[in-house]
């Protein structure tokens, strides 16, 4: 006998625990675990990999994978608490943005980090002034947009799952042992949704992230935590490394804020589907309004810090449709998981023991949802003629594009940074053509 609600089992996409229900303790610090598993590797993947490529010093790098971890304490913690006009009031959680490794590695040339923060606290406020303007487009910013630059995000995504998958877990060990371990988490968390009941939905990530570890440590291929260097927490320092400015490289910094936020605005949209929200009227615009704020203010308050620009993430979609669990109050629990990453090194030490197959297996099938999610919001405003055409060219620009970056010889450097993302340059695609098409209006 199903212990779910009888709206889960008639629809199995359906939440278990609402957006504004209290969730017990012990089943919200759980799912805030999951949602934290999901995302904490992408969060500090954007400064480990522009630590590697710039050679930042020890210190350097770990103060910066800190104040990643703090930054999505502080902006997860301030979308989910929406109080005023700040935050989306939605189980959001901002992280570390990938989008702007490109910029920031320019400013690093030019002017060290001194210039990355100072092009990041300068810029980052755009997207404060901008929020309270999006009511005004809601015409532009449709479902079918949204739904199309979601879609993208999870498209795109997905085949980095894999190199998690293809990892080396030893020197002697078979090259398919990582893709046999990503196979059982799978498992594992399919089974969970497939039993029936609440208890193992909720659980399933955790479960497989469990019986993952657990392979790894009976196939002998589970590594140590990493040595720190015996410091108890992270000292904040404002402005750590200085501050420098130049107008000529502000641009492009302007420019993938504004993808950064169609991104958001797109991955919010999703949440309130996934909570049981209407995703139009002038409720959902506030909620979004807020939230790109959010994103705007935590992104300045971790640049005057010394962190790079954070973003509303998608990974949290795809949790949300596992777990069934939509209440924003998990997302306090998730706020207070973060800022203890980011405050105690060592607990950050013990996370990253994580095997890279389990972080892949998990991200592929988030990734996918994330997909899902924008499937959703594309058949939300019916699928005609029309949006079928802005969906196959958007697909097509933002899937096919970036793989040929030669097509992007000689191309002014701004325009350039845009389209070689994938999906700023199949959002912008459908913002153009839903701009110039309009949808006919009924006689």
């Amino acid at each position: 006998m199903s212990d779910l609600p009888p709206q889960l089992v008639t629809n199995p996409t359906a939440i278990v625990y609402g957006l504004e229900d209290r969730v017990p303790p012990g089943t919200a610090v759980l799912v805030g675990a999951q949602h934290v598993s999901a995302m904490v590797v992408g969060t500090i993947t954007p400064p480990l990999l522009l630590a590697g490529t710039l050679q930042f010093s020890p210190a350097d790098t770990a103060y910066l994978i800190s104040l990643a971890l703090l930054s999505s304490a502080l902006g997860t913690f301030l979308q989910c608490r929406r109080r005023g006009p700040v935050g989306s009031g939605l189980l959001s959680v901002t992280g570390t943005s990938f989008a702007f490794i490109g910029v920031l590695t320019q400013a690093w040339h030019a002017g060290g980090l001194a210039l990355m923060f100072g092009l990041s606290c300068l810029t980052a406020p755009l997207q404060i002034a901008f929020s309270p303007l999006l009511r005004h487009l809601r015409g532009v910013f449709t479902p079918l947009v949204s739904g199309i630059i979601v879609l993208l995000i999870g498209v795109s995504l997905i085949p980095t799952a894999y190199f998690n998958l293809a990892v080396p877990l030893r020197p002697d060990a078979p090259p398919w042992l990582g893709l046999v371990i990503g196979a059982g988490v799978v498992a594992i968390v399919t089974v969970a949704q497939a039993v029936g009941r609440a208890w193992a939905r909720i659980a399933g990530i955790a479960l497989g992230v469990a019986g993952g570890v657990l392979a790894c440590a009976l196939c002998g291929v589970l590594a140590a935590p990493p040595p720190g260097d015996g410091a108890w927490f992270t000292p904040i320092r404002l402005l750590p490394h200085g501050f420098a400015f130049r107008w000529e490289l502000a641009l492009p910094f302007a420019f993938v804020y504004l993808v950064s936020m169609l991104e958001a605005i797109g991955d919010m949209t999703a949440t309130s589907q996934l909570s049981g929200l209407p995703t139009t009227g002038p409720e959902h615009w506030r909620r979004l309004s807020g939230g790109v704020l959010a994103d705007g203010i935590t992104s300045t308050v971790s640049a005057l810090f010394g962190g790079f620009p954070s973003a509303t993430y998608a990974q949290n979609n795809g949790v949300i449709q596992l777990t069934g669990v939509a209440s924003r109050r998990v997302g306090y629990y998730m706020a207070a998981l973060l800022a203890l990453l980011g405050i105690f090194p060592a607990v950050g030490r013990l996370i990253s023991v994580v095997p890279p197959p389990v972080i892949g297996a998990l991200a592929m099938m988030l990734f996918g949802l994330v997909a899902v999610s924008g499937l959703r919001l594309i058949l939300t405003e019916g699928l005609g003629q029309r949006e079928a055409l802005i969906v196959a060219l958007s697909l097509g620009v933002g899937l096919g594009l970036p793989t040929q970056p030669g097509l992007l010889i000689g191309v002014p450097s701004v325009l350039r940074a845009l389209l070689e993302s994938g999906i700023s340059a199949g959002g912008l695609t459908a913002l153009a053509l839903n701009i110039l098409w309009r949808r006919p209006q009924a006689l």
